[in-house]
This record gives structure tokens, sequence and C-alpha cells, in this order.
């Protein structure tokens, strides 16, 4: 009976569960991840890249597409991300695109170290040259050259580890020439050209490439894509590395501790700038910053601040705006990789910023030029009657401001005089008669 009980029941269901256990299951690693980077190549998107494709690795992705567009960025970012996609064990496919993208200088690279790269119609790629930041001249700067040769040699070993042209990857870095999508076919630069995802899956679905973990057939066909979106960390972070955005910071917290330090108390201001204007120190190490221009801003901090502790009637505070305007020109001044700041953004935040600090000098000036209203200094110009004479050598006394006070003068003044306080010496007053009327 048992017998019979094991063979017609738990053997079937054996069978089932090895059936189960041995037939391949797609599951969530079975899946194309995508990711789009748009903007500069900064800590930021380099975070989010490497993090998306750690995932992907861990989980044995079908492959990583990243849409491409940037006009290019930090080389300490783009050679993280390149040592990534060097490392991967799952194919990661660089696609430019849509119509009017770009991918410059660091794009480019990144796009040369790509297991397959594919731009869309109407796209370009190129003009990789180092820009040199120094304030100096750039091709007579030895360190220059020196930045120049290192980037050359790094797009050359990129292009031959991929397969692709090295004559173009130096060019693209000495000469900064550029090519459009059907140009850089030509070339050996790119794989395809694509005119959408549709496309691009097409041509992927079936395709060798040679990875970490061997040659790698890519399976696209019927293969679901999962688009993976940045952190809110990474957010905050590709958003502060925006240069108009960490420029608004910096003035943000220079007007907050200004007020604060003019006028203690307030509170608010100070805590408020101080968290922006370390945000916008953060955001200025992030990005590559021109030196000068930066020390200009920090000669106008300078400024500002001992506008506030030394008497210059304004002259520290004029000084401070016109270090602050140089240095606010220079410090982004990059746009060959969309480092430079919108003069739509400038302007409006400098001529804002510029009015506070000139508010907040009239206000102090005037202040300071306001006769004393209160303590013995405030007695000075008050008018009083005298209630006992004053004499040769004599002194009187005098009412004045609602108290009786000892009262000298240069003359006999008679009692019930008006006098009007010249001076104050310790505890008593020296006066002048204005009217000699009882």
């Amino acid at each position: 009976m048992m017998t019979r009980f094991l063979k017609f029941s738990v053997m079937p269901l054996l069978a089932v569960m090895m059936f189960v256990a041995i037939t391949p299951v797609r599951g969530e690693s079975v899946q194309i991840r995508s990711m789009s980077l748009k903007g500069s190549v900064n800590p930021g998107s380099a975070a989010y890249f490497l993090r998306v494709l750690d995932e992907v690795n861990r989980e044995n992705g079908t492959l990583l597409l990243v849409e491409l567009d940037t006009p290019g960025g930090l080389v300490a970012s783009l050679r993280q991300m390149v040592q990534g996609v060097m490392a991967s064990r799952v194919p990661v496919v660089v696609y430019v695109a849509p119509s009017g993208a770009q991918a410059a200088s660091a794009g480019a690279l990144l796009l040369l170290s790509s297991h397959v790269a594919v731009m869309a119609p109407g796209t370009e790629t190129g003009a990789a040259h180092p820009v040199d930041i120094s304030g100096g001249g750039e091709k007579e700067s030895v360190m220059g050259k020196k930045i120049e040769n290192d980037l050359a040699a790094f797009a050359r070993s990129l292009a031959q580890k991929r397969g692709r042209s090295p004559e173009w990857a130096e060019r693209a870095v000495r000469e900064s020439i550029a090519s459009t999508a059907s140009e850089a076919l030509a070339a050996g630069v790119i794989d395809t050209v694509a005119a959408n995802r549709k496309e691009l899956l097409a041509f992927l679905d079936g395709r060798r490439v040679q990875t970490t973990a061997d040659e790698v057939t890519i399976h696209t066909e019927n293969v679901p894509v999962k688009e993976a979106a940045p952190t809110f960390g990474e957010e905050v972070m590709m958003t502060i590395a925006n240069p108009n955005i960490a420029y608004f910071l910096l003035l943000l917290g220079l007007v907050g501790l200004w007020f604060e330090l003019s006028t203690p108390g307030a509170i608010i201001p100070g805590v408020a700038g101080a968290i922006a204007l370390v945000l916008g120190a953060w955001a200025m190490q992030l990005l590559s910053v021109n030196v000068t221009g930066l020390l200009l801003i920090l000669l106008a901090i300078l400024f500002f601040g001992l506008e506030i502790f030394v008497v210059s009637s304004g002259a520290l505070a004029i000084a401070g705006l016109v270090a602050l305007f140089i240095g606010s020109v220079m410090v982004f001044n990059q746009p060959e990789i969309g480092l430079v700041i919108n003069w739509w953004v400038f302007l409006p935040l400098f001529l804002s910023f510029s009015a506070t600090v000139l508010l907040l000098v009239f206000v102090v000036l005037r202040s300071t030029r306001k006769k004393v209203l209160s303590g013995m200094e405030g007695l000075v110009g008050e008018t009083g009657t005298v209630e006992r004479a004053i004499g040769e050598g004599k002194d009187g006394k005098v009412f004045v401001h609602g108290e009786l006070w000892d009262a000298s003068a240069s003359g006999p003044v008679s009692a019930g005089a008006r006098v009007e306080v010249t001076r104050v010496e310790g505890m008593k007053l020296n006066v002048k008669q204005i009217n000699r009327e009882g």
C-alpha cells in the first residue's frame, strides 16, 4: 500500500519539483536597465552611474543602456565612470540621444569606453581637449601640456581596447575635432546609428561583446526595460553641481551672514546664510573653478567682513562688490564643458545682492551720523533753565532734561536764564546762555 502511494503521489511531485529547479526562470535579473545622463559630468552624475552599474552587475542583468547628452565635465568623475565600465561583467551601451544631443569632451571618452557605442541622427561627439583652469596661457602652460598628453593617451587606450579608431580619439583630445553621427560611424568611432530605442534594441539582439566575464551574447528580444532613477541624494548632488545654483547659494550665504553680523540677534538670517554658504562651498569643491576668480570672491568676502568692523564709509563694501563681480565672471568660465553662469541668472542675483549690501551700508552710516539720544552725550545740544546763578569761577545749578545738574559757564549767568549744553564733563555740564531775559 505504501509503495503504491509513493509511486502515484510522491514521485510525480518530486518530478515536478526537479523540472522547476532545472528550468531557467526569467526573473528580475533578466532585464535591461536604462538610465539617462544629462548635463555636466560631475561627482553627482558619477555616483548615479556607478550605483546603477553596480546594481546591474550584482543582479546579472542583460545590459545597462545609458542615454547620454552632456557637454563634458570633470576628468576625475569621468575616470571613475570609465573604470566602472571597464570592470563591468555586464555590457554597457552608451546611446547619444535624442536628436540634438551631444557627447562632448568627457562624454566622448565615456562613449569610447562603452562596449557598444551608438548615436542618434542629428547628434555629435568629440571636442575633448582639456580646459586649463589656472588662469594662465593654456598652450604655454607645462601643466596644461601634461594634462593634454595624459588625456590623449587615455583616449587612445580606450579606443584600442574597444576596437575603435585611436587616431580619431587622439585628435578629439589634441585638436578638439567633433563628428556627427554619420561621420563618427564612418571613422570607426561608434558601432551604429539608431533613430530610436526600438532600432537600437533590434541592432543589439544577438550581438557578442567582450566583458570581464568573457564573451557575452546580448539578448534583447522580449526583454523588459527598467528605468533607473537617481536617488534624492544624487539629485541634490547633480543639482548643486549646477554653476548657477552654486552661485546663488554663495550669494545667499554672504547676504545672510553679513546681515547677521551687521545686526546681531536676528539669528534666522545667520543660520540660513551659514547653511547656504556651506552648500555653496561644497558645490565649488564639486565643480572645476577658475583659481583667480575664486581668489577674487574670497577677497570680496574679506572686504565685506572688514566693512562691518572698520569705518570706511562704504568704501570697503564697494571694493568688495567690484571684486565679487570680476570673480563671478571668471570663476565659472568654461562654456566648452557647460560650466558657465547664465547671465540672466547672474545679473539679477548680483544686482539684488549689491542693492542689499548698499542698503545695509546706508542704514549703518545714517545711524552713526545721528545725534546721540541716550547717555551723557545725549545731553549735548539740550536746552534748560538756570535754577541757581552761575558766577565767575562759581558753579551753579541748571534744570535740563527733567533733572537738576551742576553747571559752569564761560561767564556769569543769572537765575532764570535759558542755556544750552555745550559739553559734558563727568557729572557737570558746561553751558552757554541763549536768552538773557528772565
